[in-house]
């Protein structure tokens, strides 16, 4: 896919292709931070802020691109000063409690208690029995008249609703809406089949409350599965997008092209819905038919009015300056789209290894 160039007038010379600039930004960046692991993630986070405020530059667009480059290599380099600087005390187990511990311990207390009493009283009852007096599956089978597996499995649908509803109390928020109770314990459930059929990611896209309820359980369910969920909504997700569908492409066995190739087409979705939808939320998992990687961008955005227009070659987001949805299409072996005005865009996309095709 050739770069386009934007010419910046009769007056003076044309402004840099894609490509150019991202050599540029490149030979800024290695220059200051040399091989440092998160080197190429400095580039392309200095590459998107530049293309994403072209159209409000007024020439001059490689030396804002030297001074984003800069500014985006001074705050890494602050955030790594900053986390050297408080790390010990992530460690040190003599500090004494801080005066609030109490007043956490005991609201902590309330949530667990609230939590319980959201169960009946026969939930509670066999909950109880087998988590704090250890009696065995296999006694409380025989007393419910059931068997053990059949037992075992409503007390992890009874555990996944206390996780749920404690996280709720804790939040000292009400739900916003019906669906959100069935989608925490469905998150909680670890359940992949459960998490497709409550519509979790559609939810957690769009609902503000649940996306902030659901994150101890989406990182004890992301750990368990290989599935990785981030919300995006402003620059710095876009680079987490990045920095983690790199890693999870790379534990998937994908070379190194190819891991570039993956993580390009996450930043180019992710700065639109960035730019466009404000706030989204994208996830990343083991492809199910093969080695590969799937990928699923959900936003509440204003959706795609043309979405046959949107995907044609030579159309961009960014003026013809970014790869696109066309671009993005290419680059992976599955692509589909569905976006309504007014209601947001789904993406779905997998990539599978060289040696699978």
């Amino acid at each position: 896919m050739g770069a386009a160039v934007v010419d910046s007038g009769a007056d003076g010379p044309p402004e840099p292709s894609a490509a150019e600039l991202h050599l540029l930004v490149t030979r800024v960046v290695r220059a200051r931070v040399g091989n440092h692991p998160a080197a190429e993630d400095l580039v392309q986070e200095t590459v998107a802020r530049v293309l994403a405020a072209s159209d409000r530059i007024d020439g001059g667009i490689e030396a804002y691109a030297v001074t984003t480059a800069r500014n985006v290599i001074a705050t890494m380099w602050r955030d790594e000063a900053r986390f050297q600087r408080y790390q010990p005390r992530m460690v040190d187990l003599d500090e004494p409690d801080a005066p609030d511990m109490g007043v956490l311990a005991g609201e902590d207390q309330v949530a667990v208690r609230r939590a319980l009493e959201s169960l009946s009283v026969q939930e509670r009852s066999l909950l109880l029995a087998h988590e704090v007096d250890g009696t065995s599956l296999a006694t409380l089978a025989a007393r419910e008249g059931t068997t053990a597996g059949a037992l075992g499995a409503q007390l992890r649908r009874l555990r996944a609703r206390m996780r749920a509803e404690y996280l709720i109390v804790a939040s000292h928020r009400e739900p916003p809406t019906e669906r959100c109770r069935p989608v925490l314990v469905a998150v909680a459930l670890r359940d992949q089949r459960r998490w497709r059929e409550a519509g979790v990611d559609d939810h957690l896209a769009g609902c503000d409350f649940c996306a902030d309820v659901a994150g101890p359980l989406l990182e004890s369910s992301q750990q368990d599965s290989g599935r990785v969920a981030i919300d995006v909504a402003k620059d710095h997700d876009v680079v987490e997008a990045r920095v983690a569908v790199r890693r999870l492409a790379a534990d998937l066995g994908f070379d190194r092209s190819d891991v570039t190739l993956v993580a390009t087409v996450v930043s180019e979705i992710a700065r639109n819905i960035v730019k466009f939808a404000e706030r989204g939320r994208m996830t990343f998992e083991p492809a199910r038919s093969r080695p590969g990687i799937r990928i699923v961008a959900r936003d509440r955005g204003p959706g795609i009015e043309d979405v046959e227009l949107a995907m044609r070659d030579g159309y961009t987001t960014y003026g013809g300056l970014g790869l696109g949805l066309p671009g993005a299409r290419r680059i992976m072996d599955e692509f589909d789209i569905e976006s309504v005005p007014g209601r947001g865009t789904t993406i779905t996309m997998t990539r599978y290894r060289k040696d699978t095709r």
